[in-house]
């Protein structure tokens, strides 16, 4: 137990270490607009050299260090919320693995290094998800394998059409080439890629699929690791996304994703589910903005959203721990009078998410609207951005409704306590990060101030949207059908909204029954039916036989050939003779 004690402790203070490091150099490197490449010969062999790249300036620097922040409170956290499992130094050395791949992500100004850590991400990934061995981990780690899959195929492709440039290193002809149609090209496969990983439509379906990991991973997944990924990708590549045409199209997806993942999580009762999906509607937030071609603000947002989002987490993972691992927010209820610690992490972090005034999410999110206001936005785009801020609102407080207030539903003999003092400790970082990380990053990466003008109409219009759909969540909360005939008429609405627009039916069934189906049939006919009597191995096994034959016909001597020979002129003449 010791030895547990320690690797999570160690691996925390390290990683918090290095976190704070890397903050101050991204920060100088801010101020003083400075960019270090870092080249490190791997191999030369005769003409050829294989060389690694690294770039450290102030954006990777200060995402890196927002990741292994969280990172090190989210193993602190794990000391005890995974302190009945015996192979607990397998999951700490699975998430630090995870943690390296996204540094190497990050860090990389080359399509191949950038795919070692993308892929890093997907396989690490799996094995976490399938971390808890049941039916239910191994088919959400198979949904969310696949589905990323079709984002490292993209990936390779882009790697291969920068043959064309004579180097892989993207950033050197990101400005040069943008225009061009080869780098066009290039942009389409990475938003693709990025599409796959940050989970928008139609690959939406593994992201709460992805919940079936054990809560600490949920945490680090969803606020700074594998579905930013995408996002950072998006950033980097921003210049290449800034044509009509894919611009326009990554608004549309993704503020599809933000209004359906909004309206889903109205619908949800799994508490780490309805997270997740708020989770999605927060990714398509940055990734609409960044089409608008703010890639600033999208980063802005993708670092104070890593803040709240970590302790939502981790605040879900303290009730689910103390619910004996019952997620159902239906059988919550009176948590503020049962679990006041915990209940005022979760509040703070909810309302940060929804833009409360002063806290993390506040800073960001109402820029974003803002700076969506100002933009050259048609009605439908306007509509997803606002719309979606009112639902985000919405289920926030229905979820406080069902939890936090309300009648205690759960059992008398209950064992809900705020004594998880290390799980405590490890949220109350990110709570007073929650609160002033927001404020804090916004004067760091804006430091001149900026006017946004506006009419007093627009102006107001988030706090408006934001205070109607909390007013509509609570109410929608409370209101209970007393007819079952009129609950009913609306299933089949409440069926498609509540399951992401029927995504994960057509990502499981739709892919497995006709291409995989198909696919599955074709080898057992072809690859391992008529190409093994025809193909490569019925050939070889031809020539084995005749050479087999032959062998035998060649050892053996002239007397035997000759006393064959004898013997069948005997049987031919008898047989003539008869």
């Amino acid at each position: 137990m010791l030895w547990n004690l320690s690797i999570c402790f160690t691996s925390f203070v390290f990683l918090l270490g290095v976190s704070v490091s890397l903050f101050t150099a991204g920060v100088w490197s801010l101020l003083k607009e400075v960019t270090f490449f870092v080249e490190w010969e791997v191999v030369s062999l005769q003409s050829m050299s294989v060389v690694m790249t690294f770039l450290f300036d102030w954006m990777s620097l200060i995402f890196m260090s927002f990741v292994l922040l969280i990172s090190s409170l989210v193993i602190y956290y794990s000391e005890e919320y995974m302190g009945g499992d015996y192979n607990i130094n397998r999951f700490i050395l699975l998430v630090l693995m995870f943690v390296l791949s996204m540094m190497l992500l990050i860090v990389s100004p080359n399509l191949v290094s950038i795919l070692l850590g993308w892929d890093g991400l997907g396989l690490v990934s799996y094995c976490l998800v399938i971390y808890y061995q049941n039916v239910k981990s191994y088919n959400a780690g198979m949904l969310t394998a696949l589905s990323n899959r079709v984002g490292d195929v993209a990936l390779l492709l882009a790697i291969a059409w920068m043959l064309n440039f004579g180097s892989f290193n993207y950033i050197y002809y990101l400005e040069a080439m943008s225009g061009t149609w080869e780098m066009e090209l290039v942009g389409v496969l990475v938003v693709l890629a990025a599409m796959t990983k940050s989970a928008q439509i139609p690959f939406s379906a593994w992201l709460p699929a992805a919940m079936a990991a054990p809560t600490p991973v949920s945490a680090l997944v969803h606020s700074s690791t594998l579905v930013t990924a995408g996002v950072y990708l998006l950033i980097r590549f921003s210049p290449l996304i800034e044509g009509e045409a894919i611009s326009t199209f990554l608004l549309l997806i993704s503020g599809l994703t933000m209004f359906m993942a909004g309206l889903g999580a109205n619908f949800e009762f799994d508490l780490s589910k309805i997270i997740a999906l708020s989770t999605l509607s927060q990714l398509g937030l940055m990734m609409s903005i960044l089409s608008l071609g703010f890639y600033k603000l999208a980063y802005f947002h993708l670092l104070t959203h890593a803040l709240f989002k970590a302790l939502l987490f981790m605040c879900a993972g303290a009730v689910i721990h103390n619910m004996k691992d019952s997620q159902d927010i239906r059988n919550m209820g009176s948590l503020v009078s049962q679990m006041p610690a915990t209940s005022a992490c979760l509040n703070v972090a909810n309302l940060a998410l929804c833009g409360m005034p002063f806290l993390a999410g506040f800073y960001s999110k109402d820029l974003i609207l803002e700076v969506a206001s100002l933009s050259y936005l048609n009605g439908l785009g306007f509509f997803l951005f606002f719309f979606s801020t009112g639902l985000t609102m919405c289920y926030s407080l229905r979820l406080v409704y069902y939890s936090i207030t309300g009648g205690f539903q759960a059992s008398a003999c209950h064992p809900m306590n705020d004594e998880g003092h290390i799980m405590l400790r490890g949220m109350s970082g990110l709570l007073f990060l929650s609160v002033v990380g927001g404020s804090v990053m916004s004067w760091i990466l804006f430091p001149t101030p900026a006017m946004v003008c506006l009419p007093i109409g627009l102006k107001t219009l988030a706090l408006t949207v934001s205070l109607s759909g909390g007013w509509l969540g609570y109410e929608l909360a409370k209101f209970k059908v007393g007819e079952e005939a009129k609950s009913m008429r609306g299933y089949g609405f409440v069926v498609f909204v509540g399951s992401m627009w029927f995504m994960p039916f057509l990502s499981t069934r739709g892919v497995s029954g006709a291409p995989l189906g198909l696919g599955n049939r074709l080898v057992k006919s072809m690859d391992q039916g008529w190409s093994e009597v025809f193909g490569g191995q019925g050939v070889f096994s031809g020539l084995q036989e005749a050479s087999c034959l032959n062998q035998w016909l060649q050892d053996n001597n002239l007397k035997v050939y000759l006393t064959i020979f004898i013997l069948w002129v005997i049987i031919l003449v008898g047989l003539a003779v008869v």
